[in-house]
């Protein structure tokens, strides 16, 4: 990549963010006119207006268009959908049900049996996979489920965990190409995910024009990604939960003035992002099985205390998979909004976990390729599936039969949907998931902030990365203050646009990986490993 292209590419981002950053300026010098109380807020709302219209909006109409489907099915689909869940099937029959067929020997790599300290790399399989789920694992789960079933009814858990086994197999191939294409720098520093395997990897199979626009392509979109589901879906589901129990408690300051916890998170993850992977690695690895445990105990004990609801929740779970009501857009919205938010919340196909992947210890790709599908398993199939089943045990996503609900279903504000379900059954517990809540997306923001910082460094070199940092550090301001509305449209067009170079790219190398798994296999069936 040229070094022109590069400056030209650059000056887009400083212009465009620039842009933004002075319209807030505007709007905060209009509401400072002499002689005039302007309400509190104004500043905040018109930077909102702005994000929305001009952002979130055009935005939207091109990445999600969907060839006209309402008309013809009920339900939009959005393209990105179909092509996402396509490639998951693809991936698990192409590499022969490897979803299945791996997952104890997943286990046993993860538990340290095969690790060796000599092997390249910056962290340690598990770190590796922390540094992962620490991204994957966080307000999607929380908050992305309650809204999957909130808008898209019961079933809606149904594709959330077919999606999720399915995209074990999307997980595995990506991030076997992230370590086989690899780069390690002269300091030790390593770089990798689809930039790097789409750019060389379509290079050595004759397709290296079409592999320098899609990994350039996907470096742009990664880093729309890490600003958007990895940064401003988190602060702003994070805060909708604390505002959510203060008012409770009427306490209103960060309902009047919401920017501070902006700013105090941009503080707190400011510290930990200057470090790169090994800071971000060691926080992952304390924060995620804690909160992960926690999380996982709580949603056990409230199954366990409704245990005569669960297998009427499962019953109900299956039976609106296949839906025709209208109010959730049928069968084919509730399967939308299930594979929508699954991709969003374990990010299989997105490409994104092969950039934590590439930086583990290991001489064998395929290793940590089979680590990496453990990903999906625990984050949607576990995970998701434990918060559905509260979700809908408790009732809470029924604005008619708990009217209290009603305004956070209607604003796509999950995490204090959330919190009410548990609340229903354990009083004191939505502090403890509130405090859960702010750790996860916590942990989210520190990995996806690294994921984007990659993805910069790809295209302007790692000289200048600490300019991407900053930007990141202002949406972790912007997240604060826009509405969840625009916050979800964008996180979701940002993070699953990133499938479409990427799965392009991996289906174009499947062969290639394909090889590389039968030759593993073959050398652990034989006990050469």
């Amino acid at each position: 990549m040229t070094r022109r292209f590069r400056s030209r590419v650059l000056i887009f981002f400083i212009v465009f963010f620039g842009i933004l950053a002075l319209a807030g300026g505007i709007a905060v010098a209009e509401d400072a006119v002499p002689d005039e109380t302007p309400e509190s807020g104004n500043w905040m709302q018109a930077v909102d207006h702005f994000f929305g219209e001009y952002l979130v909006g055009p935005l939207f109409t091109v990445l999600f268009f969907d060839f006209w489907t309402e008309r013809w099915l009920g339900a939009s689909v959005p393209f990105v959908v179909i092509w996402l869940f396509a490639g998951a099937i693809f991936f698990t029959l192409r590499m022969g049900f490897i979803n299945v067929r791996a997952f104890w020997h997943a286990i046993r790599v993860t538990k340290g049996d095969f690790d060796d300290p000599e092997d390249t790399g910056e962290v340690s399989h598990f770190q590796a996979l922390a540094s992962a789920l620490s991204a994957t694992i966080g307000l999607g789960n929380i908050a992305g489920v309650a809204i999957a079933v909130s808008w898209g009814g019961p079933g809606a858990v149904f594709w959330l965990i077919v999606a999720g086994f399915l995209g074990m197999s999307t997980k595995f191939a990506e991030c076997t190409l992230g370590q086989l294409y690899r780069k390690v720098d002269h300091d030790g520093t390593i770089s990798g995910g689809p930039m790097h395997y789409l750019r060389d990897g379509l290079k050595e199979i004759g397709l290296g024009p079409l592999g320098l626009v899609l990994a350039t392509l996907f470096a742009v979109v990664c880093m729309g990604g890490s600003f958007g589901g990895g940064c401003v879906f988190q602060i702003g589901q994070s805060s909708e939960a604390i505002r959510a129990e203060l008012l409770r408690h009427g306490i209103t300051f960060l309902e009047d003035c919401p920017w501070i916890y902006g700013a105090v998170m941009a503080v707190l993850v400011g510290v930990v992002i200057i470090g790169g992977i090994q800071r971000i690695a060691a926080t992952a690895e304390k924060i995620v099985p804690l909160m992960c445990s926690v999380y996982v105990a709580a949603s056990l004990y409230i199954l366990a205390v409704n245990y005569s609801l669960v297998l009427p929740a499962f019953t109900l779970i299956l039976k609106s998979a296949f839906t025709t009501d209208a109010a959730y857009g049928g069968f084919v919205g509730v399967m939308v909004m299930g594979i929508r938010r699954a991709a969003f919340s374990n990010e299989a196909g997105l490409g994104s976990a092969a950039i934590a992947h590439a930086a583990a210890r290991t001489e064998e790709p395929v290793r940590e390729g089979i680590v990496a599908l453990l990903g999906p398993f625990i984050d949607t199939v576990v995970v998701c599936t434990m918060t559905g089943l509260v979700i809908v045990v408790t009732g809470v996503y029924n604005p008619l039969e708990h009217p209290e609900c009603a305004d956070f279903i209607s604003s796509g504000k999950g995490a204090p949907l959330t919190a009410e379900a548990f609340r229903s059954v354990m009083p004191w517990f939505p502090w403890i998931l509130t405090a859960a809540v702010v750790l996860f997306a916590y942990s989210t923001l520190i990995s996806w902030s690294y994921y984007g910082e990659r993805c910069w460094s790809h295209l302007f070199g790692r000289r200048t990365s600490l300019i991407y940092k900053l930007i990141f550090l202002g949406f972790v301001l912007l997240g604060s203050i826009a509405t969840p509305e625009h916050i979800i449209d964008f996180s979701d067009l940002m993070i699953l646009s990133m499938a479409f170079p990427n799965i392009l790219g991996v289906a174009l190398l499947s062969g290639h990986i394909r090889r590389a798994l039968d030759d593993y296999w073959r050398r652990l069936k034989a006990g050469e490993l």
